[in-house]
């Protein structure tokens, strides 16, 4: 496996993309044949099938499927250094790019972007709402500049660095008359006899699997994963599902009486919020504040919702 050609790894990335050699080859600039050969002698130097060609188009084997997640990344790479260099070379600044987690994307995100756009009104940015792990991998392959993430359910610290920017507090949420109301205060293996709901998640490192593996209690009866936190705060209110996400994100709907809030607290639903940045990575000013006024937003909001939770708590104690 010695003669891994990156050319012939990024047409790979295009055959399989195309699903036709013919469409490839268009897409590349070169002759159907050439591609046809180029690929050949790939799976030739692997001594692997990599594409199955049939009257119905190519299919990647799965030696394909394998090496076109890395094929996509070489030729995603390869991109990034033209335009970093084509930028450097014209003196242009290209937008600062944040990735976060979508229970962060809903409150205090916003709050943050409109005061840091009063200071830079021409300032460009680009915010990208993904599951803690992709949201890391993606700043060690340069796709962010900076992550907004949590620090206790990760194990990727090798080339990056976190600054702690507030305490932010989960909660338990159900539909409005769960079942769960019924036995007072639960405990967590009662929480673990319905189903649950996450957040998307392409690997393990969910709140989830650090509650199981912290509190000592089985999985739950079923979990279904979302892709957004709007879609899950949707199922637990429409369903006998459980969750977990920050009292800021629910705020609005637990005031609408869409969910509910569980009588249940624990010190591993407690986390840290951090900013991620890759080790030796040098902050402007503009990213500087950006990350300071993040910081401010976030403890403002955390701070008004944990408030408010106390003040709900205190009304379903009196009544």
């Amino acid at each position: 496996m010695d003669d891994m050609d990156p050319k012939k790894l990024i047409y790979l990335a295009t055959v399989i993309e195309h699903g036709s050699l013919n469409r490839a080859a268009h897409r590349l600039g070169i002759s159907q044949p050439a591609l046809s050969t180029s690929m050949d002698r790939l799976e030739a130097a692997l001594g692997m099938q990599l594409l199955d060609r049939g009257p119905r188009g190519v299919v990647p084997t799965g030696y394909g499927e394998i090496l076109y997640c890395h094929a996509r990344l070489i030729r995603e790479e390869i991109e990034l250094a033209r335009r970093n260099l084509e930028n450097a070379r014209d003196g242009v600044s290209e937008s600062l790019r944040v990735g976060v987690l979508p229970s962060l994307a809903g409150s205090i995100m916003p709050m943050a972007l409109s005061r840091w756009h009063d200071t830079y009104p021409e300032g460009q940015l680009q915010i990208v709402e993904s599951a803690q792990i992709d949201l890391l991998t993606g700043l060690l392959r340069r796709d962010f500049d900076l992550v907004i993430g949590y620090t206790e359910v990760f194990d990727m610290l090798d080339g990056l660095r976190q600054q702690v920017l507030f305490r932010d507090i989960l909660c338990v949420i159900v539909r409005p008359g769960h079942p769960l109301f019924e036995q007072g205060r639960p405990n967590w293996d009662d929480l673990m006899r319905y189903p649950w709901v996450s957040p998307t998640s392409r690997r393990s490192h969910t709140v989830l699997d650090q509650i199981m593996a912290t509190m000592h209690v089985g999985p739950p009866t079923q979990v279904t994963v979302c892709g957004s936190a709007s879609l899950l705060k949707s199922v637990v209110g429409q369903t006998d599902h459980i969750a977990v996400l920050p009292l800021h994100a629910v705020r609005a709907d637990l005031e609408a009486g869409r969910i509910a809030v569980l009588p249940f607290e624990d010190p591993v639903l407690h986390r840290n919020i951090a900013v991620f940045f890759r080790e030796g990575y040098v902050m402007d000013q503009p990213r500087r504040d950006l990350v300071a006024v993040i910081k401010d937003c976030g403890a403002t909001v955390a701070r008004a919702a944990e408030e408010a939770a106390a003040a709900q708590d205190g009304v379903a104690e009196a009544e």
